[in-house]
């Protein structure tokens, strides 16, 4: 009896101190191989910074696909870990959009969500032989005060086989969330450039790319040229169209000397409408090539012709007395399908572009890293400008063996400590001698050679800007903005949130040719091995309390 007691004492002295240690001391401890139940470092001390409420409405809930339950158990599962971190400054709300008591209210739910900026996705399946569909909203909406941000959750390469789309989705969740936690939750925004007084693109033209960034950034355009771009946290040269004098070139050159960052989305050859058969291509000369060159870099003077393209609306006859209007192949309308390795660009869409020239890199500056970033597919042929583009060409199905030149750069990203091209230039009676650098603090530059890449289409009938990287003809949106912000993110993010994105989750597939053949086998197994472990386990206590008594 005495010892019975002494154990128990024991027993409760032990649960005791273990609970005390619990509340003194917070871990963790993630056992997947691939960490998929572990979030970031920077997500981490965002969610500890939080000084007021977030509310996140989940809306990915109730009768799901398996594929589907998949991404809703990731984000349930995200959220929770999320909340660990916040300290009690993260609500969380799920409600499944289908619930209503009529169709009326069912409808006027959706159309709230669709409003409030969340995509449906329809879901087909088969149920007892019967064909069904479900409209889900695979996204969140996350709330702070009286401001929201969606979150579409459904993302990644829409090349990918629906499995693997999800997977990506499913990578991409904790970013995704804590990027709109940060939004809602920061209370200075980093300051953001754009060089648009060398464009003639209407403001239109690029107003979806600019309200995309005012959401996360302070915007600043350059139409009062100011004398240097120092404070800046990243600059935007958008689609440049005309030369930049020696001095906006010193400045530029200065700006990453101080360890800048700044993105190029520039043409290396300017295409003009010359009739209604097509337009023609001639070298833009912008008076950044020695730049670029400094920087390892140099975008070509010629347009890049790919097999994996866009498509165009093209008149190809007549129907009776009417035009006959169909979408063709248009080779000069590159589809980015093939990117780097890089934070940036993983699980990213393909990339719409207009026009596209190729990038090199040059030699001799080992200081540099180029990291490639956007490429064309391996099926490419190079017009050197000056050159016609006829649409002609679209009606003629293309010879594959012509296609030849192989992948093509598009995008690079060039990091490291820069060398100034006004080194040995400045002399000592310069007024700009005294704060000139010649050589530059740890700075970052990307450079892409199409200056459409950031340039939103726009609807006249509505007069209303389309959305970045939409497509008229397939009624897609690219990727286009994603890879604008993720690279802004990448530049300006010194917490590292950005790396979220490296989260890799495997899928392991099981061999559905053995499921199919074995699987009375299996469903047998699953049913019956945990009823035999019961049994075996009951005879053996059986046995041993047997035993003992005897």
């Amino acid at each position: 009896m005495k010892n019975t007691t002494l154990r128990l004492v024991l027993i409760i002295g032990l649960l005791a101190g273990v609970n005390w240690l619990a509340s003194q001391f917070f871990f963790r401890w993630d056992l997947t191989e691939d960490k998929r139940y572990s979030i970031s470092e920077a997500t981490k001390q965002l969610l500890s910074d939080l000084d007021k409420d977030i509310i996140v409405n989940v809306y990915l809930n109730g009768d799901l696909p398996a594929g589907f339950e998949r991404l809703e158990s990731a984000t349930r599962e995200t959220l929770e870990e999320f909340k660990t971190y916040a300290n009690g400054h993260l609500i969380i709300n799920y409600s499944d959009p289908s619930e209503a008591s009529s169709e009326e209210q069912r409808q006027k739910q959706y159309l709230n969500l669709v409003d409030r900026g969340l995509t449906p996705t329809n879901v087909f399946a088969n149920e007892d032989g019967k064909r069904t569909e479900k409209i889900i909203f695979p996204g969140v909406i996350v709330q702070a005060d009286t401001m929201s941000v969606p979150v579409q959750l459904l993302k990644g390469n829409r090349s990918s086989s629906p499995e693997e789309q999800l997977n990506q989705s499913y990578e991409g969740v904790e970013f995704e969330i804590a990027s709109a936690i940060r939004l809602l939750g920061s209370q200075e925004h980093k300051k953001v450039g754009l060089v648009v007084s060398h464009t003639k693109i209407s403001p239109a033209r690029l107003s979806d790319l600019i309200a995309t960034i005012q959401q996360s950034y302070d915007v600043f355009l350059d139409m009062n040229n100011p004398e240097s771009y120092e404070g800046l946290d990243a600059l935007l040269v958008l689609k440049p169209d005309s030369a930049f004098s020696d001095d906006e070139k010193f400045k530029l050159d200065q700006y990453i000397m101080g360890g800048g960052k700044a993105l190029f989305f520039v043409d290396g050859a300017r295409v003009d409408s010359v009739s209604l058969d097509g337009n023609y291509a001639q070298p833009q000369d912008l008076n950044l090539n020695d730049l670029f060159f400094k920087w390892g870099a140099r975008v070509n003077t010629n347009l890049v012709k790919d097999l994996n393209c866009a498509e165009i609306l093209l008149n190809v006859g007549n129907m009776g007395d009417k035009p006959e209007i169909r979408p063709m192949p248009w080779r000069f309308f590159p589809l980015l399908n093939n990117f780097g390795t890089h934070t940036i660009t993983r699980n990213l869409n393909a990339v719409y572009t207009r026009f596209l020239s190729s990038i090199d890199t040059v030699g001799g500056v080992p200081e540099i890293n180029k990291t490639p970033l956007l490429m064309t597919s391996g099926y490419t042929q190079v017009v050197n400008a000056p050159a016609l583009v006829g649409y002609n060409e679209a009606r003629k199905d293309p010879d594959p063996a012509t296609y030849n030149n192989g992948t093509k750069l598009a995008g690079v990203l060039l990091e490291g400590s820069f060398t100034s091209l006004f080194a040995n230039r400045i002399l000592p009676g310069d007024p700009r001698a005294a704060k000139f650098k010649s050589k530059g603090n740890p700075a970052k530059v990307i450079i892409c050679s199409d200056g459409d890449l950031i340039v939103n289409d726009y609807d006249y009938k509505r007069n209303a800007p389309l959305p970045l990287g939409y497509d008229r003809v397939t009624k897609q949106t690219f990727g286009n903005k994603d890879f604008v912000m993720h690279a802004l993110d990448y530049m300006t993010d010194a917490n590292g949130l950005i790396k979220a994105r490296n989260k890799q989750i495997d899928i392991r597939a099981l061999d559905k040719i053995q499921i199919q053949e074995n699987k009375k086998f299996w469903q047998a197994l699953n049913l019956l091995l945990p009823i035999a472990l019961i049994g075996i386990f009951g005879a053996l206590r059986y046995y041993l309390r047997v035993r003992k008594f005897t």
